[in-house]
């Protein structure tokens, strides 16, 4: 139950700050997506539904107050959490090198989910100005943040939420 809170906590927590502070410290109207790395950190320190829950309830929160269509970013951020969730049982906790690389996945899946689904459909089709002025930025900036806030996630898990075992979504052990 607590780490069911704190989690919680930790979701409300990145929203604000991305909907407040992270928006001052833009960069060319580029703002690093915290959100993508928190549902990428809950996924490698907790697994796969841990992750998935994560970003399902992080992009809700998005969804009830940014989105046009309501589910969008849930879907988006569900399965950023997922996919990032697979990597939880092949690689150590501590190595920020991971993390890294997956944000920036995420991030990028993230941008063109985007693009395709809110640009694309209505008949703009400039992808590479898309890519070249905010997908790549946007991924840079926020695997930047990601390496420093991975830190803090990975102390938030063993520190105050009781540990998942990674064991506990391996197929070979027997329940």
């Amino acid at each position: 139950m607590k780490s069911k809170v704190v989690l919680a906590v930790l979701i409300l927590a990145c929203f604000l700050v991305q909907c407040t502070v992270l928006h001052g410290i833009s960069v060319g109207s580029i703002t690093p997506n915290l959100i993508v790395i928190l549902c990428v950190s809950m996924g490698l320190l907790r697994g796969r539904k841990s992750g998935m829950w994560t970003g399902f309830f992080s992009g809700i929160l998005i969804d009830l107050f940014y989105g046009s269509v309501f589910g969008f970013y849930a879907l988006i951020y569900m399965y950023v959490g997922f996919f990032s969730g697979y990597a939880c049982r092949v690689y150590y906790d501590d190595d920020v090198k991971v993390p890294m690389l997956l944000t920036a996945a995420g991030d990028f899946v993230y941008n063109l989910a985007v693009y395709g689904l809110q640009f694309l459909i209505r008949g703009r089709l400039g992808l590479g100005t898309y890519l070249y002025r905010i997908i790549i930025p946007e991924m840079f900036y926020t695997v930047f943040l990601s390496f420093f806030v991975y830190r803090i996630f990975y102390y938030f898990n063993y520190h105050h939420m009781s540990i998942a075992r990674k064991e506990s979504e391996s197929g070979w052990i027997l329940k």
